[in-house]
């Protein structure tokens, strides 16, 4: 049984008793052609930075998301140098290539974005987007060098499918940092950048803003129990029920469905970002 199918079986597992069935669960979108996928990863891709800015994961010009572009893959759309997740909009992204030109958009590029995101994309072809920025809680975590213990349900989305990168070799505008940074996160969906941040990759947008915003919580969490805990070992979930519920709640789809609200929020509170 794959996730999806998982997923629903859950659904139908709680439908009301009598006569009303629970319809399907949705699923990403397929398109005709690449110019509706590429307007589909672009609008993701701008309520992801206001969703973000909600969230307080913005810090100054850091951080930047980015989405594969479906007809020329070498190439990457992400938020301009200088402009505020909360004014991000479809029509200011800019469309970056694989040797940190602005090919698409009259803004500049942030040479760190250029320098992880050209590496994560070229190393992993099943990321279409990637996300990094300098939030408190996975900033304060990354500072330990340490992978997230399975500590809470939530957490296990990342059982064994996050890395920490150990190697921090200062503001990544080098091509070679973002090598290693890629080299690091391996077939992983997030990594920890020690004494940085984090970032998470997916084959959606959508679920790679997910796997950010849980992964951010995550770090948030253990920090908040490690700090309650005052030195008691933590009690973490059994590998087998780990492995479970990261079945459950780790896979791609599992990422997308659980973006999906989020986007129906950023769209009703905030729809200029389709602009």
């Amino acid at each position: 049984m794959n996730a999806p199918d998982k997923i629903s079986a859950m659904h139908a597992c709680h439908a009301e008793v009598g006569s009303t069935v629970n319809p399907p669960l949705p699923s990403p979108p397929k398109f005709d052609n690449v110019a509706d996928e590429r307007l589909h990863r672009k609008q993701r891709l701008a309520a992801t930075f206001r969703l973000f800015s909600k969230f307080g994961f913005d810090e100054g010009v850091a951080g930047h998301v980015t989405a594969r572009d479906p007809e020329f893959p070498d190439s990457f759309w992400v938020n301009p140098f200088g402009v505020h997740f909360s004014q991000i909009k479809v029509s200011n992204l800019i469309r970056v290539d694989h040797h940190g030109n602005v090919v698409e958009g009259n803004l500049p590029v942030n040479a760190a974005a250029f320098a992880i995101h050209s590496n994560v994309h070229s190393a992993r072809p099943d990321a279409v987007a990637a996300a990094h920025t300098h939030a408190i809680h996975g900033r304060s975590w990354s500072a330990l060098g340490r992978k997230l213990d399975p500590i809470t349900q939530d957490v296990c989305a990342f059982y064994n499918d996050h890395s920490v990168y150990t190697d921090f070799g200062g503001v990544a505008v080098d091509l070679e940092e973002g090598a290693r940074i890629a080299k690091a996160l391996g077939n992983n969906k997030a990594v920890i950048l020690q004494n940085h941040g984090l970032l998470t990759v997916g084959d959606t947008v959508d679920a790679a803003a997910w796997w950010y915003i849980a992964f951010e919580r995550s770090c948030q969490v253990q920090l908040m129990t490690e700090a309650a805990a005052n030195g008691r070992p933590l009690l973490h979930v059994s590998p087998e029920s780990a492995q479970q519920t990261y079945e459950l709640t780790g896979s791609s789809f599992a990422g997308w469905f659980q973006f999906q609200p989020l986007y129906a929020r950023i769209l009703k509170e905030q729809p200029d970002f389709l602009d």
